[in-house]
């Protein structure tokens, strides 16, 4: 009888939280908050900031139309710090709330977490053992209310009527009309086994953007990806926001003094250039040439693309003839540089089990993967393999973004989650550039291939792999620099020949001291597809960057940044007066300047310009 009297009480308590009150969860400064109810068995949910709706009331399920029964909740705090291999910082505070719902979903247990952090929320659920062998449908709605713009995916591209929107890619960020910037993403895709990259459409029923991941539950312990909503005053805030970092699993290498965050040579967009004397191509004798050039100028890699290899299958590789890749790696070694080595399975599967352990025998430091598509598993897989044989790895050709890996798998040191300069041989414009650097590269590290110093050979058709249509590649080479700082990545990929950065050496000198990894990240001035402004600190050094749009202007760059007291000397790399993008991309001069905290420095930018700026405490060299 007691048995029974407890049943009947404990049914009666499922029955009532079929419609649970709210419960809220704010962040540790009580700005941003997530609310979660169950109505008529549906798990509902939204998330303001100061109050302001940023989410409307929308549902959320793992088990598609089954019916949600609120068990219990928890909050607890969390306050502490950790310290990334490399990226935009050197230490990042991981300072959230977060709150456990104890949920049935069709009588299955699970758990939702929520993490609230001052500039967004997460969220996940967590399977239980009963769950296992169910079909998951895991679903979020947004209501993503004041939208004035949209933008999103690998490009960053605008979204012309998000109502009618089908398949958009993460992520997708929101210009409002309030000025706030919103980001749905997700993070931790890595510990999610199962599941794939998250799409969002717009679901004309609710009026409203939907997630959706499906997946075959195998149970206790499982994952789901968390959901991201990043909230940003600016689209730049946005871009140094660690909400998807710290959502990642902690790093699981115990050893990570192999990798090393670094500047390099490709030689993909140098065939066919001709200094006079000598043509690049691929042959052994051209990455030789390359191979001294970074170790001349402190470069610390170079990639081998693409042809060094015509076929490969059952474990065994067809060398190209012209390439002796041995001799190569050798002389790479001996010279202190690093190799990245190219893999493309479109010319045969030389087998991944025994795939990365060549490489590595080859001696390459890395690999750059091409063509292996938007396949998680796969992804992961081929990150785990990499880093049991020491190798960094380079994503390319429309790879997985996998938001926050580079925390949890460092030797994940870059991906082409973007459109790369003159990818499948067009020229993207500043416009889009400038698309991608607040929308694309909310993802982590991006290999965009950015620094071109011969823009009038590029347009005049004289290598192999330009623009297919002359004069269509619009920048100018102080903007190419200023793009190099602006972009994120643990591999500064430069695209260009030798001979074109010593022609300009003054100017590369300001390339070659730039570091590939931070200790401080700023956004100074932001505006999606117009300009950016970003300055990077690495110890006492600061390097700032702005680029423009086809827009002739001026930014205000405060210097509020620098240090109280102290005088800085300063090294301004300028548009000359007579540079234009298209007309005269090439022209630029470089100044000397004393500066000070609370300074303000005009950045003037011609057409497709840029400036930049080499701040370094008085008495430095």
């Amino acid at each position: 009888m007691q048995k029974y009297l407890v049943a009947v009480v404990a049914g009666a308590i499922a029955a009532t939280n079929l419609y649970a009150a709210p419960v809220t969860l704010q962040s540790p400064d009580g700005q941003v908050a997530a609310s979660f109810a169950v109505e008529n068995g549906e798990l509902i949910y939204s998330i303001s900031k100061r109050g302001n709706p940023v989410v409307g009331s929308s549902k959320m399920e793992i088990f598609a139309g089954a019916e949600m029964v609120w068990v219990g909740q928890s909050i607890r705090d969390n306050d502490s710090s950790w310290t990334p291999v490399y990226g935009q910082f050197s230490s990042i505070r991981d300072h959230y709330r977060e709150l456990t719902l104890s949920l049935t979903a069709g009588g299955t247990p699970v758990k939702l977490l929520c993490r609230a952090f001052d500039t967004g929320i997460g969220f996940r659920f967590v399977l239980s053992e009963a769950s296992a062998g169910k079909d998951m449908t895991y679903t979020s709605e947004y209501k993503v209310l004041n939208g004035a713009a949209h933008y999103a995916g690998q490009r960053g591209a605008p979204i012309a009527n998000v109502t009618r929107a089908k398949n958009i890619s993460v992520p997708l960020v929101t210009e409002r009309t309030d000025g706030l910037h919103v980001a749905l993403l997700e993070s931790d895709l890595y510990s999610a086994a199962g599941f794939e990259s998250m799409q969002i459409r717009f679901a004309a029923a609710t009026k409203g953007l939907v997630a959706t991941h499906s997946a075959v539950s195998i149970g206790a312990a499982q994952l789901t990806p968390w959901r991201v909503v990043l909230i940003g005053e600016t689209a730049g805030d946005l871009t140094v926001n660690t909400v998807a970092l710290n959502l990642a699993a902690p790093c699981e290498l115990a050893d990570t003094d192999w990798i090393k965050p670094g500047k390099g040579l490709w030689d993909w967009r140098i065939h066919g250039y001709n200094n006079g004397e000598f043509v690049y191509g691929i042959d052994t004798r051209s990455y030789l040439r390359l191979i001294d050039f970074c170790a001349e100028q402190g470069l610390e890699y170079f990639t081998v693309d693409d042809h060094w290899f015509k076929t490969a299958g059952s474990g065994k590789m067809t060398v190209a003839p012209e390439v002796d890749i041995a001799k190569v790696t050798a002389y790479a070694k001996e010279k202190g540089v690093r190799i990245m080595l190219y893999y493309d399975r479109k010319k045969g599967d030389f087998g991944d089990p025994t795939l990365f352990n060549h490489y590595a025998g080859l001696g390459a430091a890395g690999m750059k993967y091409g063509f292996m598509g938007n396949r998680a598993g796969f992804t992961r897989d081929a990150i785990n393999a990499s880093a049991e044989n020491k190798l960094l790895i380079n994503f390319h050709d429309g790879p997985v973004p996998m938001t926050g890996v580079e925390r949890t798998m460092p030797n994940l040191i870059t991906r082409e989650y973007c459109h790369a300069q003159q990818d499948s041989r067009s020229a993207f414009t500043p416009e889009t550039f400038l698309q991608m650097a607040m929308v694309s590269a909310l993802v982590g590290p991006l290999d965009m291939a950015n620094g071109n110093f011969g823009i009038k050979s590029i347009n005049a058709g004289e290598r192999e792999k330009g623009p297919r249509k002359k004069n269509s590649y619009v920048s100018t080479v102080v903007s190419e620099v200023a793009r190099t700082l602006v972009i994120y990545t643990g591999l500064v990929t430069l695209p260009d020949a030798p001979e074109e950065y010593l022609k300009k050496a003054d100017l590369f000198e300001l390339l070659k001291v730039m570091p590939a990894t931070w200790d401080e990240t700023r956004v100074l001035n932001s505006k999606i597809g117009n300009y950016i402004t970003v300055a990077r600190r690495s110890g006492d050094v600061w390097f700032v960057g702005s680029v423009s749009d086809q827009t002739e202007r001026t930014l205000e760059v405060r210097l509020d940044f620098l240090e109280p007291g102290k005088t800085y000397e300063a090294t301004l790399y300028q548009d000359a007066p007579n540079a234009h993008g298209v007309e005269n991309p090439e022209a630029y001069e470089i100044t000397p300047a004393t500066v000070k905290r609370g300074d303000v420095v005009s950045a003037k930018m011609a057409v497709g310009g840029g400036q930049c700026m080499w701040i370094r405490p008085q008495g430095d060299s």
